[in-house]
C-alpha cells in the first residue's frame, strides 16, 4: 500500500481527495499548513506527496526547494495558477508532475499511479549508468560529467535515466513520452522536446564531446561519438 502525503490548505478538497485516495487504497495523510507539511514529508516516509503551491506558513514551492535538499520522493504539485512560468518553476525546482485545479479525480489518480511506477523503476534499476564520461549513481540520484556534479530536476533525470538504459538506441518521442510520463499524460506533445534541450544544456553545452543527439523524422539517441 502506498503511503501518500496530501498538503493542501482548502480542507474541503483535502477531505475529498482523502477519501478518493483512500477508496482506491492508498494510506493518507494530511497537512494544512506549508511548516508541517515540510516537517511530516522530511520525516514520515511517503511514497509520494501531494502539494499545494499556495499555502500558509509556508508556500509550496519553499517546501519543495527545501525538501529537495535531502529527499527525492515523487512530487505533484496542486495549483490554481494556470500561468506557463508557474509550472516551469515547479518542475525545475524538483516537482514530478502538476495537477491544475479544477482538477477531475480520474487525471490525478492517473498522475499519481506514473509517478509511484516510475518511482518504483528506479528503484529497481542498476545502481551504476554511464556513456562515455558522464556517469549516474540511480541509488544517490547523482550524475556527473568530466568530474562535476550535474544537477538535474526529477523528470529530467528520470529522462537520462531511460536513455541511459537504453544508450546507443534510437528512441522515438512516443517512446519517451509514454516510458517517462506515462501512458496517461495528458499535457502537451511537445513536452520531450523541451525537456531533451534542457536536458542538453545540462550534460553537453559545456563539453566538447556531444552526447544527446537528434535523428531527424525518428527522435533522439545518447552516444558517444568516435
Amino acid at each position: 500500500m502506498a503511503k501518500i502525503l496530501l498538503v493542501e490548505d482548502e480542507e474541503k478538497l483535502a477531505r475529498f481527495v482523502e477519501l478518493e485516495l483512500t477508496h482506491e487504497g492508498y494510506q493518507v495523510d494530511k497537512a494544512f499548513d506549508g511548516r508541517i507539511g515540510l516537517d511530516m514529508a522530511e520525516n514520515g516516509g511517503y511514497d509520494l506527496i501531494l502539494l499545494d503551491i499556495m499555502l500558509p506558513g509556508l508556500n509550496g514551492l519553499e517546501v519543495l526547494r527545501r525538501l529537495r535538499r535531502s529527499s527525492h520522493t515523487p512530487v505533484i504539485m496542486l495549483t490554481a495558477r494556470d500561468a506557463v512560468m508557474d509550472k516551469v518553476t515547479g518542475l525545475d525546482t524538483g516537482a514530478d508532475d502538476y495537477v491544475t485545479k479544477p482538477f477531475s479525480i480520474e487525471e490525478l489518480l492517473a498522475r499519481i499511479r506514473v509517478a509511484l511506477r516510475r518511482g518504483e523503476g528506479e528503484g529497481n534499476a542498476g545502481t551504476h549508468l554511464g556513456c562515455g564520461d558522464l556517469t549516474m549513481d540511480v541509488a544517490r540520484r547523482r550524475v556527473e560529467r568530466g568530474g562535476h556534479e550535474i544537477e538535474l530536476t526529477g523528470r529530467e533525470f528520470a529522462l537520462l535515466q531511460y536513455f541511459l538504459e537504453n544508450k546507443t538506441f534510437v528512441l522515438t518521442r512516443e517512446q519517451l513520452l509514454e516510458r517517462v510520463w506515462g501512458y496517461e499524460y495528458m499535457g502537451e506533445t511537445n513536452v520531450v522536446d523541451v525537456y531533451v534541450r534542457y536536458l542538453r544544456n545540462k550534460i553537453d553545452e559545456a563539453f566538447d564531446k556531444k552526447l544527446l543527439h537528434t535523428v531527424r523524422g525518428v527522435g533522439y539517441v545518447l552516444r558517444e561519438e568516435a
